[in-house]
């Protein structure tokens, strides 16, 4: 299918508001709210774009990390399914280097990631090494990343019906994530499919009085635990091409580097790591040609960058807990802790 105008806009909306109210979208794009609503029902059957709620992936709330994993060649599919069934690994790419697999992981620990993760890619038959770096401060990720097809009034319009920007969670904010109790937990699971349920549509399925529902749901909305995005299946996003950079900046220049690196509106996630690296970059380019014209940018715009190594990938199996299909539009499949996380 082809992506209008029109569709790209109200798209671009959600990535700014993910729960924004059609009546208030309708204000900003000039078009009737049952309008918007039907055309994003439209959007969303047919996989092109989806909106979902998960970890924020903030290192001084949980911990995430990258894993680059190698495995057997004829055995590839069966490790990437097997990889692709675990929650904690949020994203599954298949790269074009030496590494045959990138994983996004994050769990609520440190402790976690070792139980819960490490654990099990000990067991996977056909599964022969990885090597993971760990995210120490994270400057931006895909939920940041914008179509930019609404013009500044537009933008501003959908900023001040918005509010806030709920995703940066304060100290405060993380520390209630963390006291947050188990009948709070139990909403992630419904938010990750649907990132705009509402709380009557979660007390039905939960089988709890909507307004309890609805002041759960509150708070945990107001912990900051959890990124909203609003996605778009890749193929259709005019951006068809993910690289992978593993870069090393000089110690105390990381801030810097961040600030520069948010002017370039193709970077979907940049984040400090350890390991033999120390920052990474990942972004969505028009073409393989982009690659070196990004990385003549990245040298001019952060001094001392060393380019340590590039990344294509070949496929997104699995981004942010949802399945994709090979045209990288979503299956409908989400991959979430079947009771919510463990306290």
């Amino acid at each position: 299918m082809e992506l209008s105008e029109d569709d790209l806009a109200l798209i671009n909306v959600l990535q700014m508001a993910p729960r924004l109210g059609w009546g208030d979208a309708a204000e900003v794009l000039g078009v009737h709210a049952t309008t918007l609503a039907a055309r994003w029902d439209r959007l969303r059957a047919s996989g092109v774009s989806w909106i979902t709620a998960h970890l924020i992936g903030d290192p001084h709330q949980m911990c995430l990390a990258f894993i680059a994993v190698d495995c057997e060649m004829h055995r590839r599919d069966e490790v990437t399914a097997q990889l692709a069934l675990m929650p904690e690994v949020v994203t599954v790419e298949e790269a074009a280097s030496k590494r045959n697999l990138m994983l996004t992981v994050i769990t609520r620990s440190l402790d976690d990631l070792s139980d819960q993760v490490m654990s099990r890619l000990k067991e996977i038959e056909g599964l022969t090494k990885y090597e993971t770096a760990l995210c120490t401060r994270l400057h931006s990720s895909g939920g940041a990343w914008r179509l930019n097809v609404l013009d500044r009034a537009q933008q501003a319009a959908v900023r001040a019906l918005a509010g806030a920007d709920a995703g940066t969670a304060t100290s405060a904010a993380a520390a209630a994530a963390r006291e947050l109790p188990e009948s709070h937990l139990a909403l992630l699971p419904f938010l990750a499919r649907d990132g705009r349920a509402t709380a009557a549509e979660i007390a039905r399925s939960l089988g709890r009085h909507p307004a309890t529902v609805q002041r759960q749901l509150n708070r945990v909305l107001a912990s900051g635990m959890l990124s909203f995005r609003c996605e778009v299946a890749q193929r259709y996003s005019s951006f068809p091409v993910t690289c992978q950079w593993f870069v090393n900046v000089p110690a105390g220049q990381h801030e810097a580097a961040a600030a520069e690196l948010k002017t370039m509106r193709n970077v979907r996630l940049s984040a400090s790591t350890t390991g033999p690296t120390n920052f990474v970059i990942i972004m969505w380019l028009q073409s393989l040609a982009d690659v070196m014209t990004v990385e003549l940018a990245l040298q001019q715009k952060v001094p001392g960058i060393e380019l340590v190594e590039s990344v294509v990938m070949l496929r997104t199996v699995k981004r942010v807990g949802w399945m994709l299909d090979a045209d990288s539009r979503a299956s409908g499949a989400v991959v979430v802790p079947a009771q919510g996380l463990a306290p």
